[in-house]
């Protein structure tokens, strides 16, 4: 019950104008960014992060939600009527989507993943307002070994069960455990790689890197290296766009599973949805395979209702990670916990007792973000669409312009200028040599958690450096991850196997 009322307080904060408008402007940015190939959720928070800052906690955290679950409804749209998924998010669902867009179907499509992501949404909120209280609680426990073992789980994740390549994983976590330790030391007061320049006293800043990174080092690759970005034709979606009680009765199932799969991703620093994803479209797929009619690779309604409801069940249930532990899961999510700092707060057990008339109006603003994306993607996708009309030269230049703008606001220095610009052509390299970007935002965000913990966890135990595998919790978060890179390295065996006996025959 007292659950229920902070929820209902959140609601009140959430419904005032000022807040309902930053709802639905998140809403409609983050499906119109997610529309663009390319383009995605943690592009647009980079953009606005820096912008944001004059605007009221909750009210900009608010559009920042909006947009996280605004981006995986555009991603899905491109995908099913242009076969362009937008992030690898919406790879899955381009399997079976665009065959139903193919087969004249796009509007039952579009229709179908709609509704599935709002089910996968709503029902991660549902948990996430009963579950993040407890799990705040539970984080209350955590010292610095188990904050140390944290960290050292999401580095370990991210960089090497995502990737294919985990040296590659690796490599660019590397760089941004580098970028986090320059500046002046907290316990020592040194300075620290600051090559004695004055303007890196202060470190590298988050900001700088995540906007340089993902949006102008996008921007560079797509103008030296895809000159040409184009996807197929437009597919217009024709007759109904809703379904009929058939295709709910087909797709009801599909929805719960992927939904189901979904949930225990949010809370696993795996890299976003791309593996709930596939793995609820190869679970609807081995379930077809039994049938005496298979519909799989004809348009079969279930492997797309399953990967959507997949995929905004783990991005709600990331949001309740991200307040409730301060554990990033993605890209966007890390963005989201720099600027919880950025604000001076910091997630976790401390954020719901100091801060908790923010915390409840963010999870209300959950449940109209879904009411609002449902409205939005159902009778209007095909607006959508038409954002690919806009001349790529002009968009693009656009999104360099705001990068400016939003850091030279923010620190008044030409000198972020050029490193906002020498930054950006490292993420060009890193986008066309193909390194994940993930692991270098995770950790930059989280390294000087590490560092932080790791001292203070040696320096309570007189430098005795065993304390980091004392205790239950760091021995489950060890041992889960042992499990999870024992299961990545053997489902990469296998895959290899299996691409050679292809091969040979």
């Amino acid at each position: 019950m007292d659950v229920l009322q902070l929820l209902g307080e959140g609601f009140l904060g959430a419904l005032t104008w000022q807040n309902l408008f930053w709802v639905v402007f998140g809403c409609v940015l983050g499906t119109a960014v997610g529309v663009m190939p390319g383009l995605g959720s943690s592009m647009a928070v980079a953009l606005l992060l820096p912008v944001t800052f004059s605007l009221e906690p909750t009210a900009a955290f608010i559009m920042f939600s909006g947009v996280y679950f605004g981006g995986l409804f555009g991603d899905s749209t491109m995908g099913i009527l242009m076969n362009t998924p937008g992030q690898a998010s919406a790879i899955a669902s381009t399997f079976e989507g665009h065959k139903m867009a193919l087969n004249g179907r796009a509007a039952q499509a579009l229709a179908t993943a709609a509704i599935g992501a709002f089910i996968g949404g709503f029902v991660a909120s549902i948990l996430v307002v009963f579950l993040a209280p407890a799990l705040a609680e539970f984080s209350s426990q955590f010292g610095p070994a188990e904050f140390f073992a944290l960290a050292v789980f999401a580095f370990a994740a991210t960089s090497s069960v995502v990737t294919d390549n985990a040296v590659k994983g690796l490599a660019t976590l590397l760089v941004g455990l580098g970028l986090a330790v320059i500046g002046i030391d907290g316990v020592s007061g040194a300075p620290r790689f600051t090559l004695d320049s004055p303007y890196l006293f202060d470190g590298v800043s988050l900001v700088t890197v995540t906007v340089a990174v993902l949006a102008l080092g996008e921007v560079i690759y797509v103008a030296c290296l895809e000159r040409h970005v184009t996807g197929g034709k437009i597919i217009r979606p024709k007759g109904r766009p809703w379904l009929s009680r058939k295709e709910i009765r087909e797709a009801a199932p599909a929805w719960a599973r992927g939904t189901a799969i979904g949930l225990p991703f949010g809370v696993v620093p795996a890299g976003g949805s791309e593996i709930p994803t596939f793995l609820a479209y190869g679970l609807e797929k081995r379930l077809d395979a039994r049938r005496k009619k298979p519909k799989f690779g004809t348009g079969a309604i279930r492997g797309l209702a399953a990967p959507e409801a997949a995929g905004n069940s783990t991005t709600g249930m990331a949001m309740g990670a991200l307040l409730a532990l301060g554990l990033p899961i993605s890209a966007t999510a890390a963005i989201m916990l720099a600027a919880f700092r950025q604000y001076g707060l910091q997630p976790g057990p401390l954020l719901f007792e100091r801060a908790p008339d923010l915390v409840w109006a963010l999870l209300a603003s959950f449940f109209i973000a879904m009411v609002v994306l449902l409205i939005l993607n159902l009778p209007f996708a095909m607006l959508w669409a038409k954002l690919l009309l806009i001349p790529r030269p002009y968009l693009y230049a656009g999104i360099t312009m705001f990068c400016a703008l939003g850091i030279y606001a923010t620190s008044g220095t030409t000198f972020d200028l050029l490193m906002l610009l020498g930054i950006g052509i490292v993420g060009f390299v890193m986008r066309a040599l193909d390194f994940p970007l993930a692991p270098l935002i995770i950790g930059m965000v989280l390294g000087p958690l590490a560092e932080t913990s790791l001292r203070d966890a040696a320096m309570s135990a007189n430098g005795d450096f065993s304390v980091l595998v004392q205790g239950p919790i760091p021995i489950a978060l060890y041992g889960l991850l042992a499990i999870v890179l024992i299961l990545a390295v053997r489902n990469r065996i296998v895959a290899r196997k299996r691409e050679k006996q292809l091969v040979a025959s």
